[in-house]
Parts: C-alpha cells; structure tokens; sequence
C-alpha cells in the first residue's frame, strides 16, 4: 500500500515553480531528496511511491555476493534501490573493484554508503549508456556482479557477456505494486493542487494507472507528465497521457518542469486540472 503525503499547499511557496504541486512516485525512501529539491524552486511535492521496495525472498545469493566480492572485478548497482538494499559495507569494499552507476542519482548512493568514484555514462543514463563508456569496452574474461531488482532487464548483461566478460547477477530488491492509497492523490488531482507527474519507471507508470479509478485516470491526462526516460515517455503516450521527455536525472526532471511552467501559465492555485 502506498500513502499520499503532500509535503506543504502550493499556495505557501514562493520561487519559480510557485502554485505548482508536482506528483513524485518514487519509491518512499528515493523520494524525499528529489521532493526537496523541487520544493527549494516552489513547487509543493506530492508523494505518492507508485512502486514498494521489499528485500528479496531469499537473501542467500546476495550474502554470497558479499562475502565474494574480491573476486569480481567491476560491480554494477542498477538503481539507488540496488544500493539501498544491496551495497556491502564500504570496508568489506575490495580497493580493486570498480563500481559503476547508470546515472547520478545512482551515484550519489553510492557516495552516500562510503563507496565512491562510481563510472557514470555521459550519453544517456540507462544501461544503453553504460555500455558506451570505455571502461567497459573490452572484457574479455573479467568478472562482473550485477546488483539489481528482482525480474531486471537481461539487456546489460547479455552485452557485457557478448564483450567476454562473465556476468553473475545478483538480485537485492523486490518491487511491489501499491493496491490503495490513491484517494488523497484523486482529490488532489480534482481540485487542481497537482498540476504535474514526474514518472521514473515504466513499471511504476503501470501500478499507477491501475491503482487509479476511472475519474483519477481521465484527471492524469489533463497534466504533462515528466518522464526520466524515452521509453516511459512512450509508455505514458500509450497509456494517453502527455509525456514530456525529462532525461538526464534528477537535473533534466527539474529542467524539463522549469521549462514547461516558464512557458505555460503557473496554475491558480485551488483550480482544477484545465481550468
């Protein structure tokens, strides 16, 4: 289950973003760093995690990875989840090793739990983009652990392996679908206090369209939806909804809201979504 927590009215901030409430739906955890720093520009965050993060059900695989750490020599956290729940401590960290990040959020955890200099793509942030840094280029015969979420994409792993590399993954985390919660979330659509969603995953796009009713679906599609990635832009697209690519992190979500409220008049705070 998932709870709505709006962190302060639109109406008390003042900044560039000012009467903007924008909907987060990252994961409990993941969400208070970005909510503040889309609150410092105005905006009044909307928390509502469209994705639970749970340890796995079995946590052996991960403790071996731990305990076998030295024998690997690059390590990939897919997520700030993967981190949360799936870094060692930084003195079990073996000085070879080399960690790598798909953005700079992901990195940012890993600083966060002592374990730092994480290999960040420069292109995109996403697997497609690790796969361009030169670091990773040529592995013949050198072994890397995957930390990721359980049911990840194969895509990564299956370069690294076509490169020569041999790939163990390692799942650290479980998402679950919210079921409820989405009452808060409808009545803030309704009475036009959330005028934009920042969207970060696919699948989290889906647990909140499900978890919707009816009414709280056909409000969605009266808002711009900024999405982390093409692919959950196009998804959201599929889904009806007007999806504005943001990549880039946390910076291009930040940037494409600015954008979009600088040239589109801020909404009055109280009113409803078209209003």
């Amino acid at each position: 289950m998932s709870e709505f927590s709006p962190l302060a009215p639109p109406q008390a901030r003042s900044g560039p973003l000012a009467g903007v409430g924008v909907i987060v739906t990252r994961p409990q955890r993941q969400s208070a760093a970005f909510a503040t720093r889309i609150a410092t520009l105005g905006a009044a965050p909307l928390i509502w995690p469209a994705i639970v993060i749970v340890p796995p059900l079995d946590t052996a695989p991960l403790a071996r990875a731990h305990a076998t750490l030295a024998s690997y020599d690059i390590a990939v956290f897919v997520s700030a989840n993967a981190v949360e729940y799936g870094a060692p401590s930084p003195r079990d960290w073996p000085a070879h090793l080399i960690p790598f990040a798909p953005g700079p959020a992901t990195a940012e955890a890993l600083d966060g739990v002592g374990i730092v200099g994480a290999k960040v793509p420069t292109t995109t942030h996403d697997s497609e983009g690790l796969l361009q840094l030169p670091e990773l280029a040529e592995l013949d015969g050198r072994r890397v652990v995957v930390f990721r979420g359980e049911g990840g994409r194969e895509f990564l792993g299956n370069a690294l392996r076509a490169r020569g590399a041999v790939v163990d993954h390692v799942t650290c985390y479980r998402r679950v679908a919210p079921t409820a919660g989405t009452e808060g979330l409808v009545e803030a659509l309704r009475g036009g206090a959330a005028n934009a969603l920042t969207i970060t995953s696919a699948e989290g796009l889906d647990n909140l369209v499900a978890a919707l009713p009816s009414e709280g679906r056909d409000l969605l599609t009266r808002i711009p939806v900024f999405a982390g990635h093409p692919r959950i832009a196009e998804r959201a697209r599929e889904r009806g909804l007007h999806a504005v690519e943001a990549t880039g992190g946390d910076a291009g979500l930040l940037a494409g809201l600015l954008e979009w409220f600088r040239t589109h008049p801020h909404p009055r705070a109280g009113a409803p979504p078209g209003a």
